[in-house]
Parts: structure tokens; C-alpha cells; sequence
């Protein structure tokens, strides 16, 4: 019989899992699941952060460059990023919570119509064919109505994104799917999709998670109860230090085999070993938050602190950024120094010159 696993092993197990030896761009996303997106550079962005860690040879913005050859999709998943296509395909066809007016919809056929004729179309090439207008944004600006219109239609599933130009994004017509026969099985394999990437999880963050798959597929939000109930029926689980926590079938997180190697890594934000903050206070002790639109005099560890995993130990962050085409970094520690070990000095060398060929720098400050 197997032994009961201890917070060390499940910590262990959680790094070992997730930073898998480096392959192929396609097959990291498929084995990742889901690369959520961000749009801040700092030092580069968020998807880029995290495949660095799991691609070989990876460099910042291969993912856009090579996008529109591979069988992958920009969409809603639990939050905004890249999955593969096979993903992509259980959450459609989605029926919106917000319901568009008939007149919401012949503008939608008209502009489908449109984007059907002309292959892939730039967001400025259906405004000035239709000069939709402006409308008020999310976040209180202006935009092109025919830019949230375009992103309706995305999210609707009308519509695909082709590929980028400058970071904006061109869209072409996409094949429409049909709905799923078995709804629980679909909702099932999105979460396994989940579970495969962030656990082993604490019982509260699979609820969580399990709850955030109605953004991608909210024509199932009824179900979601029901779907957490049969996760945890169907899951492996153990209580470990008074909580439960699940992983995938066929996974020993007890298991010698999850070694981690004498290595740095500085981490994205929303990097699968650090994105579940419950998870990562059970772990390593401390609370790790996103500060990049927290007021500069309220943050604590800087506006793009990237956490720093020595080991299997998150013992700080970096604040990376670029000046006069040099990698600069500023790096903090938990315990307001750096352990004293030569292989650490050696590791965290080794990780920013990785960080400088990442971002195709000649040398590094």
C-alpha cells in the first residue's frame, strides 16, 4: 500500500509535475492544457514566461510568430489564453449569459458575411466598412464598436483569431461546432484539463476552478454544482495537515520519484506552480500577490515581481527590466537575504543568462 503523502510531497510533486523537461511548442500547450494570457511586458509577457520554462529554445514571441501554423486557439478558458483546438472545441457552442438584441445580431451577420469574404480581417477593416461608431469600455475609455463587436462575435464562437499583427488581433470565420451529446462528459474533460494543470489542489481551489469554467462555457453554469460533487467522487483525494487535496488518476504524489534539481526559476505571475495563491501560502508560507495595478506607494515587492522557485522552495522574486538593451534585475528575498550556497549563486547566474538568450539580449546588468 502506498504512503500517505506529506505537504513536502505534495509540494514536490506539484513542482516536478508542472516544470516537465522542455518539448515542443505544441505539445508543451497540450501537455499544459491551458497558457494564460496577459498583455504586460515585464520583462516579457506573461505566455511567453511561462513556455519559456517548458519549450526548447524558447524565445519571447515565438508563440504569436508561430500561432498561425499550429492547431492551437486563442479564447476563454478560466481566464483569457492559448489552448489547443481540441480544448477549444468542448466549450462550443457557447451560449452566452448576455443575450444580444436582434439588431446586436443582424450587425453580427453582417460583418460574419464580410470577414467569410475577405479571408482575415483587421478590426480597422470592418470600422471603416461599417462605421459601427465608438461605445464606452470596460474600464471606462472608448473603443470602436466594431472592435467589441468582433470580440463578441469571438466569444460567441463566429469568429477565430488568425493571427496577430502588432498585438492587435486579426479574425477569420470559424467553422461553427456542434453542441456536445454528452454535457457532463464534456464538462468532465474541462475539468480534468484543470486538474491536470494545477494540482495537486486544496479542495476550496477545485471548487474554485471547477466555478471559473463557466467563462468558457456558461451555457453549463447550472451544472456546476453537480460537477464539483462528481469531480470529488471521482478524483483521488487524501486530508493532509487538515486539508483535503485532489490530483489526477493514476498520480503518487508520495512518489520518490518527483525530484526537483538544484535550479532558479523566476516564474510568471500566473505560472501553473504559483497561479493558485491558496495554494501557494500552504506551500512556501507567505502571501505572493500581483502588484502591476496596485498604486506604486502600496506595493510591496515591485509592479511585475516575478516569483523565485529555488528548488521546491518559492524564497523570493524579481523585478526584471530592460534599459539601454541590458537585462537590469532587482531580486528579494522572504528572509531578507540570499541563502548562503554556492550552488544558489551558480543557479540563479545560470537562470538570468537563460533570461537574457529569452529575450535575445548580448549581455545582462
Amino acid at each position: 500500500m502506498a504512503r500517505a503523502p506529506t505537504l513536502d510531497d505534495l509540494r514536490r510533486h506539484a513542482v516536478a509535475r508542472s516544470l516537465f523537461a522542455p518539448t515542443t511548442l505544441l505539445r508543451a500547450i497540450t501537455r499544459l492544457g491551458f497558457v494564460q494570457a496577459d498583455p504586460l511586458r515585464a520583462p516579457a509577457r506573461a505566455q511567453d514566461l511561462t513556455l519559456r520554462h517548458r519549450v526548447k529554445g524558447y524565445r519571447a514571441g515565438d508563440l504569436d510568430r508561430r500561432y498561425p501554423t499550429l492547431p492551437i486557439e486563442e479564447d476563454f478558458f478560466i481566464n483569457y489564453g492559448f489552448m489547443s483546438q481540441a480544448v477549444n472545441a468542448l466549450m462550443h457552442p457557447r451560449n452566452p449569459r448576455t443575450a444580444w438584441t436582434p439588431t446586436r445580431w443582424a450587425q453580427a451577420r453582417e460583418v460574419l458575411a464580410f470577414v467569410q469574404e475577405r479571408g482575415v480581417v483587421h478590426p480597422r477593416e470592418v470600422d471603416d466598412q461599417f462605421a459601427h461608431g465608438k461605445v464606452k469600455n470596460w474600464f471606462g475609455g472608448t473603443s470602436n464598436a466594431s472592435t467589441q463587436l468582433l470580440e463578441g462575435m469571438h466569444y460567441r464562437g463566429l469568429v477565430r483569431t488568425a493571427r496577430r499583427e502588432g498585438g492587435i488581433r486579426l479574425y477569420a470565420a470559424r467553422p461553427r461546432h456542434e453542441a456536445a451529446v454528452d454535457a457532463d462528459a464534456a464538462y468532465d474533460a474541462l475539468v480534468d484539463v484543470v486538474v491536470n494543470k494545477y494540482a495537486p489542489l486544496p479542495e476550496l481551489s477545485l471548487n474554485m476552478l471547477v466555478s471559473r469554467l463557466r467563462y468558457g462555457a456558461p451555457q453549463w453554469t447550472e451544472r456546476v454544482r453537480d460537477t464539483v460533487l462528481r469531480t470529488k467522487l471521482r478524483l483521488p483525494s487524501m486530508t493532509v495537515d487538515g486539508q483535503r487535496w485532489f490530483w489526477p488518476e493514476g498520480e503518487n504524489p508520495a512518489s520518490q520519484r518527483h525530484g526537483v534539481p538544484d535550479a532558479v526559476r523566476l516564474l510568471a505571475p500566473f505560472d501553473p506552480v504559483v497561479w493558485d495563491r491558496r495554494r501557494f501560502e500552504l506551500f512556501w508560507g507567505w502571501p505572493y500577490r500581483f502588484e502591476a495595478y496596485t498604486p506604486a506607494a502600496k506595493r510591496v515587492r515591485g509592479h511585475y515581481a516575478l516569483p523565485l522557485l529555488w528548488r521546491d522552495q518559492v524564497i523570493g522574486w524579481g523585478n526584471l527590466s530592460l534599459t539601454g538593451g541590458m537585462l537590469v534585475h532587482d531580486i528579494g528575498y522572504v528572509s531578507g537575504r540570499a541563502p548562503h550556497d554556492a550552488a544558489f549563486s551558480a543557479a540563479l547566474s545560470d537562470e538570468l543568462s537563460r533570461m537574457q538568450a529569452f529575450l535575445k539580449l548580448n549581455a545582462a546588468g
